[in-house]
């Protein structure tokens, strides 16, 4: 293997929705500024690269999806990994350091990378550099940005100390004299705020991962006098501040317009997960009263005449459209209103720097414009830093350009996560805001993600209703702000809502309205089953349920299920079944006053309700929330949970109930068991770990 080969790393990744191929390719780019080769692959290439032979560092970079699962990509590779056969010492060749994303919004955070991790761990393998584990609930770049500082720093000390053990002496004082260099110039930028000035027309700044600036160097327009910072606008110190900017990503995309006629890929086609199922809507109901907060909406899909399966608790994935008016207005924006119809040809530019390059499987190869736009691309995505400093080439105006630069700088960054990231901006937003940005529409196609199906509970029982899917859902708002001057529904929820108004019928409030009608409107759906959150298989165990709101949606199929098990099977025997539900107001969302019916039957044995909005005259003030309640009724729930052996379940949103509902469990079992509040926590582990306390929460 010759020297240059040994200061090669292989890089792997593992995405759901590529955030981790973004930060391998970031990776990969600042590789060669640092005399460093970065070997590149997903992590489910397994025939490009080999673990049990790898001598050089490994570098992994890894999601987490669903309830803590890998990503899909990483599924074989850790089945791989997993296998109970491999010896402790199977990979004790093996150096790496890992990278996890994840969002602590959810349970188990960074679960992908931390089972990895410690697999890895277990088989011997050895880090080079500590893990990290990014949360993408506050800001990925907070822990990915100096992770990926002290990379190289550790790459280039494994690769020295692997020298050592090959006694490849000769090569040492190299690559001792690279890490004594690149230790000293580490002392000089924690000694001086001065650091290089280049400018941005300068063709180096391309391969560089580090651009500053002095205010010199652009022509900035005079500084408006407001104190407080915008989107638009900074304050000191930043607007004085020289930048560490992202390295310009290479371009990689080329469109070509096409006069010949076609069509357009069918939508099955974009979707890789699984079948894909196009199924008429059968019947719409408004949940909710005209003037209640949120607006609820049930539906029900006719999947008779299809292979669709599913159970109590499953979800499933609809593919919906970006909004046709936000398309057009982009289009209007980047001057092809005239072409929206027209076709295209997507292809990867000759001569491009991207390492690996290739069409994004999301984009179709020959389609119209208008397709990819409303099928293919999140345009609401929030940017990210690579795409603002792709957006900074696109900008004429000076002042525009600067606070592009400012909002991807590391000097930025508070900036970013204020007006960006926690304001919910999206590409539409931010041309508003910098009219003078002009992107391509290659340069969309190389920043923007793919559309993703969204997910939903299943909210009915195909042993109760045969051939028939429920579901149901609010319709999002995101309000107009100072970062966004229009308010906008969500991408499928509004969709959803538009495309079913036909259908809603006047009766609210009661899901026993007739409000049927002819199969007009279809959707394309494709399941997403659910491995744990289901009915416990012994049907003797009670359990509890929790589902505030829209929260309430997989009981009812859980409900519905029971009853029907309850109606076939006189001769079983039948757990208890608690449910807690809340919501604002009694008369306005109560989604499902039915419930009472399966209370009267014998299917539902406890039902506590609350409203916490409603003014009450009692000299006692009735419970607000669902962990409220949950605490009344704390020697039931100690006892459902630790002698009855039963299970408790929880649906709904995890910042502003899940996470109290956990507390009050603990609480709950502290007090019951006599336990300090520790003890309990760990009692609450046990009955995760043994999926016996279960989440389907979202964020």
């Amino acid at each position: 293997m010759c020297c240059e080969s040994k200061r090669r790393f292989l890089l792997l990744y593992a995405t759901q929705k590529g955030q981790a191929k973004a930060v391998a390719e970031e990776i990969w780019q600042q590789a060669g500024a640092h005399g460093l080769e970065a070997d590149m692959h997903c992590i489910s290439e397994m025939d490009k690269y080999n673990l049990e032979t790898e001598e050089d560092p490994v570098v992994i970079v890894i999601s987490t999806t669903g309830t803590g699962d890998p990503p899909d990509t990483a599924r074989k590779f850790v089945k791989k990994i997993q296998d109970k056969t491999l010896p402790p010492d199977h990979f004790a060749h093996l150096q790496y350091g890992l990278l996890g994303l994840g969002d602590s919004e959810y349970m188990f955070f960074c679960n992908g990378g931390r089972t990895v991790d410690r697999r890895l761990q277990e088989l011997g393998a050895q880090h080079f550099y500590d893990t990290g584990l990014a949360d993408d609930s506050v800001g990925l770049e907070l822990v990915v940005d100096p992770w990926i500082d002290g990379l190289w720093l550790a790459l280039k000390k494994a690769l020295q100390l692997q020298k050592e053990k090959e006694g490849m002496n000769n090569s040492v004082d190299a690559v001792s004299s690279s890490l004594s260099t690149a230790l000293h110039a580490v002392h000089e930028l924690n000694l001086s705020s001065e650091v290089q000035n280049l400018k941005l027309e300068d063709e180096g700044a391309r391969g560089s991962d580090l651009l500053s600036q002095k205010l010199d160097d652009i022509n900035l327009v005079a500084p408006a006098r407001d104190t407080e910072p915008s989107l638009v606008h900074s304050v000191l110190p930043l607007s004085q501040s020289a930048l560490n900017i992202p390295a310009l990503p290479p371009e990689y995309i080329e469109v070509q317009f096409q006069e010949s006629e076609g069509k357009n890929p069918h939508l099955s086609s974009l979707i890789s997960e699984a079948s894909t199922f196009e199924v008429p809507v059968t019947k719409a109901v408004q949940l909710t009263r005209e003037d209640a907060i949120k607006t609820s909406l049930l539906l029900e899909l006719d999947i008779s005449d299809t292979a669709f399966e599913y159970q109590p608790g499953d979800a499933f994935c609809v593919i919906c459209p970006n909004n046709i008016s936000e398309v057009e207005e982009l289009l209007h924006i980047l001057g092809l209103s005239e072409k929206g119809d027209d076709f295209v040809c997507v292809k990867v530019k000759q001569g491009t720097k991207k390492k690996g390059a290739s069409r994004p499987q999301h984009i179709p190869e020959r389609s119209t414009l208008k397709f990819i736009l409303i099928w293919c691309l999140e345009i609401r995505a929030i940017p990210k830093k690579a795409f603002l400093r792709a957006l900074v080439e696109c900008t004429s105006d000076a002042g525009e350009k600067r606070r592009l630069q400012e909002l991807c700088s590391r000097q930025g960054a508070s900036d970013y996560t204020r007006f960006i990231r926690d304001s919910n901006v999206c590409l539409l937003d931010l041309l508003h805001a910098f009219p003078s940005c002009k992107p391509s529409l290659s340069l969309l196609i190389e920043h923007l993600p793919k559309l993703q199906a969204r997910s939903y509970s299943v909210s009915s029982s195909n042993l109760y209703q045969p051939g028939r899917l429920s579901f149901v859902f609010n319709v999002v708002e995101f309000p107009a702000g100072p970062s966004r001057p229009f308010s906008r529904e969500g991408v499928c929820t509004g969709w959803l809502a538009e495309l079913i108004a036909p259908l809603l019928h006047p009766s609210k409030n009661t899901l026993d309205t007739k409000g049927e009608s002819s199969p007009t409107e279809k959707i394309s759906i494709f399941p997403r089953p659910n491995n744990a959150f289901h009915l416990p298989a012994d049907p003797s165990v009670p359990f509890i349920m929790v589902g505030p709101g829209t929260g309430i949606s997989p009981f009812i199929g859980f409900l519905q299920h029971r009853q029907k098990l309850r109606e076939q099977h006189p001769d079983w025997e039948f757990g208890e079944t608690w449910l807690f539900f809340g919501c604002r107001h009694q008369d306005r969302d109560y989604l499902f006053k039915q419930l009472r019916c399966f209370l009267e039957n014998g299917t539902l044995t406890h039902l506590k309700v609350c409203f916490s909005r409603d003014s009450s005259t009692a000299e006692v003030a009735p419970p607000k929330y669902v962990q409220d309640v949950l605490r009344l009724c704390a020697k039931e729930v100690a006892r459902v949970l630790l002698k009855d052996r039963g299970y408790f379940y929880i649906c709904g949103d995890k910042k502003h109930m899940a996470d109290d509902v956990s507390d009050a469990v603990v609480d709950i079992l502290s007090v019951e068991m006599e336990a300090d509040k520790l003890e309990a926590m760990k009692t609450l582990a046990v009955l995760r770990e043994a999926k016996r306390y279960l989440q389907d929460v979202w964020s």
